[in-house]
């Protein structure tokens, strides 16, 4: 969960530096390392996808809460084509991205997602989140 966290800071800081592409992408990751850390606490091992719409239904399926998140799935959108060129109609990533709104959209999702784990980590009594460094 600290490295979810620790992404999600550069996230910001990427977007605040105009790096959007490099922002999303790391919105995908502390999205999906959140829910990892949500599942793993439950039990779950390995879990290799990273799939944020696969993962917030294996989390939905332990809480139910996280079916409120279904829209954060469109951080799928952000793993491939944010780092290949070959993944987007043309130009690269650091060109094709280029709108500080759809960042921070990106970092609202991510956000929620990392919230409610932290939520859910805290009420298990769980000292792998620092909810101090988040928010």
């Amino acid at each position: 969960m600290r490295q979810a966290e620790e992404e999600f800071r550069d996230a910001q800081r990427l977007r605040e530096a105009g790096r959007f592409y490099l922002s999303m992408f790391l919105c995908q990751q502390a999205a999906e390392k959140a829910l990892k850390a949500y599942l793993y606490l439950e039990g779950e091992e390995p879990i290799l996808s990273p799939s944020i719409t696969e993962l917030l239904t294996f989390a939905a399926s332990y809480d139910s809460e996280f079916e409120n998140l279904g829209r954060a799935k469109r951080l799928d959108d952000y793993y491939l084509p944010t780092r290949y060129p070959n993944a987007l109609p043309g130009g690269t990533p650091a060109e094709y991205y280029d709108d500080e709104t759809e960042a921070l959209e990106t970092e609202t999702m991510a956000e929620a997602i990392i919230a409610l784990v932290n939520q859910k980590l805290a009420a298990e009594g769980s000292d792998i989140c620092d909810h101090e460094r988040t928010g």
